[in-house]
C-alpha cells in the first residue's frame, strides 16, 4: 500500500448494502407478470345455460328487395289531395284563432283611444274584444271540426278503403 491511499474500513465499519436494482428498461421491455388463466367453464353441452347454444347462430337474413317498385308516398294525387285540404284545414283555424288574437293586441298598442271607448255600463271596447276571444277560439274548433268531417275524414276513409296509403 502506498502512504497516500486510505485504508480499506473494516467490515463491522463499512456501510449496509443497498439490493442491487436492475438497470432501467422501458415498460414495454419489462417482463410482464404471469397470472393465472381465467376460468373457462368446460365445453360440454350439459353444462350450458338455457341461452347458449352449442352452434352458432346463423347470421342474419335480409329481406330480399321487392320486385315490384313500391311508389314512395305523397306521389298519389289522392295523398296529395289529402295533404292539400289538411293543409288548409290547419290554416283556416290557426288564422282565425290567432289572427283575432293579434287584432286585440295591435289594437291595444296602437289604438289605445279606441280600446278605452266606454260601450255602456262600464264595459269597453278593450274588455268586450277580450271577451269575444274566448267564442271566437270556440268557434275555430267548431269550425276545423265541420271541415275536417266534410273534406278530410272522407278522403282518409277512401285512401284506407282502397289500400293506397303506401
Amino acid at each position: 500500500m502506498s502512504s497516500y491511499e486510505p485504508a480499506p474500513p473494516s467490515p463491522e465499519h463499512q456501510p449496509p448494502r443497498t439490493p442491487h436494482r436492475p438497470p432501467y428498461q422501458p415498460r414495454h421491455q419489462r417482463p410482464q407478470p404471469t397470472h393465472r388463466p381465467r376460468y373457462e367453464p368446460p365445453h360440454d353441452p350439459a353444462f350450458l345455460l338455457p341461452w347458449q347454444s352449442s352452434t352458432p347462430a346463423p347470421p342474419p337474413r335480409w329481406p330480399s328487395p321487392p320486385t315490384t317498385p313500391v311508389p314512395a308516398p305523397g306521389h298519389h294525387s289522392d295523398l296529395r289531395r289529402l295533404r292539400g285540404a289538411y293543409r288548409i284545414l290547419r290554416r283556416g283555424a290557426t288564422l282565425t284563432a290567432l289572427g283575432f288574437f293579434t287584432l286585440f293586441l295591435l289594437l291595444s298598442g296602437f289604438a289605445p283611444g279606441l280600446m278605452t271607448h266606454p260601450l255602456g255600463g262600464g264595459l269597453t271596447t278593450g274588455l268586450a274584444l277580450g271577451l269575444c276571444q274566448l267564442p271566437v277560439t270556440l268557434l275555430a274548433i267548431a269550425l276545423y271540426e265541420r271541415t275536417a268531417r266534410r273534406t278530410v275524414d272522407p278522403l282518409a276513409t277512401e285512401l284506407r278503403r282502397t289500400g293506397r296509403t303506401r
